[in-house]
This record gives structure tokens, sequence and C-alpha cells, in this order.
């Protein structure tokens, strides 16, 4: 499992355009996947937090930080940009940062709330994805039938086994 920057120095141009999509509207939203302890899956909005050291979210007391705290495996995708179907995925394992200086300078960097029962976990990348459907300052990047797609996937990853499904058919 890689840390986000492990895969951003990998993969420098693929980590910008997700960071882009996750981070269009200000701050990061996206849909956050996670399994139920009935194996079934789980989506909710969150904001993530992508910094250079890491892939981060701060997690009120729910079901999903619920879900994360006994499966940590994830999938995470972006809000569709208003202009165009493009999209971002990652998938991987959210770990609880555990480090108490690095939890006190991240929230004190990214102004967590005080006083919440938030936990600050870590995402790590197994999966990386970004499809291009429309164009960008006028130039064409896919058509609506052929999407531009990059994919990585964590060559040390023992969770990354089997080839993926055809995302354009996704």
């Amino acid at each position: 499992m890689a840390t986000w920057s492990e895969f951003a120095a990998d993969e420098p141009r693929l980590a910008t355009a997700i960071r882009l999509l996750m981070q269009q509207y200000g701050p990061g939203l996206g849909y956050l996947a996670t399994v139920r302890a009935d194996g079934g899956p789980r989506v909710h909005p969150i904001s993530p937090v992508i910094t250079d050291e890491g892939l981060y979210c701060f997690i009120v007391d729910s079901p999903k930080r619920r879900d994360l705290e006994r499966d940590g495996r994830y999938a995470l995708h972006s809000f569709p940009p208003e202009q165009s179907d493009d999209e971002a995925y990652l998938a991987g394992r959210a770990h609880p940062v555990t480090d108490v200086a690095k939890v006190a300078r991240l929230a004190g960097d990214l102004r967590a709330v005080p006083h919440v029962d938030w936990r600050l976990f870590e995402f790590t990348v197994d999966v990386a994805m970004v499809a291009r459907r429309n164009t960008t300052a006028g130039i064409t990047l896919a058509t609506v039938d052929q999407p531009a797609v990059q994919v990585w996937l964590d060559p040390a990853s023992d969770s990354v086994r089997s080839p993926l499904p055809d995302p354009v058919a996704c």
C-alpha cells in the first residue's frame, strides 16, 4: 500500500489530476465507499484532505468511521464537475493516525474544529484512476464513447492481484 506521497512521486501527473478533481470546489469533496459489518457497501460524502505528505480525512463518530475502524478498505470517488463527466477514483486502506504530534499539526494546519469527536485517518493508495470524457480549454481529451483513462496500480500491493474491470464499462 502506497502513501499518497509515494503514489504522487511515482505518477505526479495522475496525482495532480486527482487532486484537482477532488478539490475542484475548494475543499476536498468526494464520495467514500466503506464496507459495512455485513459485508455490504456504504457510501458517504466526505471532505478528503490532500497534502504533500498524505491523503487524510477527519471523520466524526458515524457509521463510516466505525466501518473504517473495523475494516479499513475504502474507495473514494470525486464529485462530478459541472462542465463534464470527468472523474477521479482511489482505492486502498484507511488507517487511524496515532502519532499525537502529527494529528495536532494537521488539525492546526487544516483548522479542524476542536472539541469534536473526530478521528484522523490516513488513506493509502492501491488503485488510482482518472477518466476524462469532455474538453478542457478547447482541447478535446476524449470522445464520450471512448474516455481517456489513466490507471495506476501500486506494484507493491498484495490486494491488487487481478486485473481491474474495464473502467469504461463501470
